[in-house]
């Protein structure tokens, strides 16, 4: 696929998904590609990782699934393109529509916005059940700043993941480039865990996924300081210095640039000592404010949320634009 294709189509996907996000007929009716990857990522899981086999050989049974994995999906979705490239607008349009499902800029909104509609309405209890859905950690273990720390974080870490990588793959590599990443991120979320049973064999996809989200981190963490400079309410410049202070000692290595740059935005501090499960983790903190966020805060966070899914789009369709002059 062409450059000036695949970041038309780029452009397009954004536009769909914010618009219409992804219908929860559709979902019902014939699930996500998310659930897709899913069930193959588990079929991997139950045949390949064995508890009996040694730790060398469930991670060479990891790299094959995930090469397996990522195999699959780059067939259906080079296959998908070769039948609708053809077709010329109408199947660009297709493809931006079926690429709008790997993006989650609406559904992203929908999950935080109902944490700050939970505090409100049902108080920390409501906050509580609302954050359960998009955070690992144990939402009995906080107190409302907590829970609107965890919320603001998982803006943040997920503007990334979510909606900056995806994209930034789709314009790269077109629905192909986004499916391979969407495989990727997935098979980090669901095996890419240190624990007993996932340990050896998640390591190939932990990495892979750490690699593939290197450069839409530091994207995004840029396209939050653009937003901190269009609001009034956020500061561009505590953004900057609080990715350059504090976005490296993040225990992952691309989830501190974003919640570093939203932390250092909102006058806030993110991240540091959290539990998940039974178990306490101690982080560093990413910015230098104050640590009390409330449900306020995360309507501030995504009013600069949004301010960022903006500009991510002006500039898919900047450079759209300039890809069709250069091919002209």
């Amino acid at each position: 696929m062409a450059l000036s294709d695949s970041l038309l189509i780029l452009s397009t996907a954004l536009a769909v998904e914010a618009a219409l996000g992804y219908p929860r007929r559709l979902y019902t009716w014939i699930g996500h590609p998310v659930t897709w990857i899913g069930r193959l990522i588990k079929g991997l899981d139950r045949r390949l990782n064995r508890d009996t086999r040694p730790a060398g050989q469930r991670r060479a049974a990891g790299i094959l699934a995930l090469l397996v994995l990522l195999g699959t999906t780059a067939v259906v979705a080079w296959s998908l393109e070769a039948l609708l490239l053809p077709l010329g607008w109408p199947g660009g349009l297709l493809l931006a529509i079926l690429a709008s499902s790997l993006i989650a800029q609406r559904s992203l909104h929908e999950h935080v916005a109902a944490v700050s509609e939970g505090l409100r309405d049902g108080g920390i209890e409501g906050g509580r059940k609302a954050v359960s859905m998009i955070v690992g950690r144990n939402p009995n273990s906080l107190d409302e700043a907590g829970v609107s720390r965890a919320a603001i974080e998982s803006l943040a870490e997920n503007f990334s993941d979510g909606i900056v990588a995806p994209a930034f793959w789709l314009g790269l590599g077109g629905l192909t480039g986004a499916a391979l990443y969407k495989a990727a991120n997935t098979a980090d979320s669901m095996i890419g865990h240190r624990t007993p049973r996932h340990e050896a064999f998640g390591w190939a996809a932990a990495r892979f996924d750490d690699l593939v989200n290197l450069p839409a981190s530091r994207l995004s963490a840029l396209l939050i300081v653009g937003a901190a400079a269009l609001n009034r309410n956020a500061s561009a410049r505590e953004a900057l210095r609080a990715v350059w202070r504090d976005a490296s000692y993040h225990r992952s290595p691309n989830a501190g640039w974003p919640e570093a740059a939203m932390a250092g935005a909102l006058g806030l501090r993110l991240a540091g000592p959290r539990v998940y499960g039974e178990v306490r983790v101690e982080d560093r903190w990413m910015g230098s404010g104050r640590a009390d966020a409330t449900a306020q805060d995360i309507d501030r966070a995504l009013r600069l949320y949004r301010t960022a899914c903006g500009l991510l789009f002006g500039l898919a369709s900047a450079l759209a634009f300039l890809a069709w002059i250069i091919a002209r």
